[in-house]
């Protein structure tokens, strides 16, 4: 590696042992962003502050939807373990 450079993307990755974590990280961020999107929209209308009040109601639901996807996580696996052969 050149001095100029930069780092190869894989040594800027996590351990494997942080997927749980990771996988809530962005499953969280990304249907939060979805439903404030939808929710505000359906009840405020999409006028010219739209994005202002989705963003607002983004930064509350993102910690939450954080949080609750990294609890309900055992349930849903067991669930999926329930209903899905894992056998060839």
């Amino acid at each position: 590696m050149t001095p100029s450079s930069s780092p190869t993307p894989s040594r800027w990755k996590l351990h494997r042992r942080f997927v749980p974590v990771v996988f809530a990280f962005y499953m969280a961020m990304i249907m939060a962003l979805l439903m404030c999107a939808t929710i505000v929209g359906v009840q405020t209308g999409f006028d010219a502050g739209y994005w202002s009040r989705v963003l607002s109601a983004y930064m509350l639901a993102l910690p939450v939807a954080f949080c609750c996807v990294m609890v309900v996580r055992p349930f849903v696996m067991r669930l999926v373990a329930l209903t899905v052969h894992t056998g060839h």
